[in-house]
């Protein structure tokens, strides 16, 4: 597939550093690196955001998540493979990223509500709303995707 932009973040880099600076105050919360990459993840498989899902399994591989739960990723409701917080904040991914359809049920919510603090819940939400962005901004662009992952950890599954 041909990018249709390659210098989009020089070009808008006025609405781009501050996506950058949201990013990092994410980075920056008390939310574990690897709930974060599972749910950035999650939602760039369901927007078919092949840029994203290829940065973050990178991402998630380096900093130790295994491929098994990597790959599982798609079946986690019935993968045994994700504590509560996980499959809350999964959960939680789903309703927005596909809210036209959830309506961001209350269901959810009271999952999400008894597994994150406050801050927490509004960390979360700020952090699938920021990737379903870069999602939509990635795909109508057509950015290149890397074809590489890093080596597998030795304990990996």
């Amino acid at each position: 597939m041909t990018p249709r932009m390659t210098d989009q973040f020089k070009r808008a880099e006025a609405g781009f550093k501050p996506l950058f600076a949201v990013e990092a105050a994410i980075k920056a919360s008390t939310l574990e690196p690897r709930l974060l990459h599972l749910v950035k993840l999650r939602a760039s498989q369901i927007n078919a955001c092949a840029y994203c899902i290829q940065m973050h399994v990178a991402e998630a591989l380096k900093d130790g998540e295994t491929p098994l739960r990597l790959h599982m990723l798609p079946a986690w409701r019935e993968a045994s493979l994700y504590d509560a917080r996980e499959r809350a904040a999964l959960a939680w991914t789903e309703a927005l990223t596909l809210v036209a359809e959830t309506g961001a049920s209350d269901d959810d919510w009271a999952l999400v509500k008894a597994a994150f603090t406050e801050d927490e819940r509004a960390y979360l939400s700020l952090a699938i709303g920021a990737i379903n962005l870069w999602n939509r901004v990635q795909i109508g662009f057509r950015a290149a995707h890397g074809t590489t992952l890093p080596q597998a950890q030795a304990h990996a599954a």
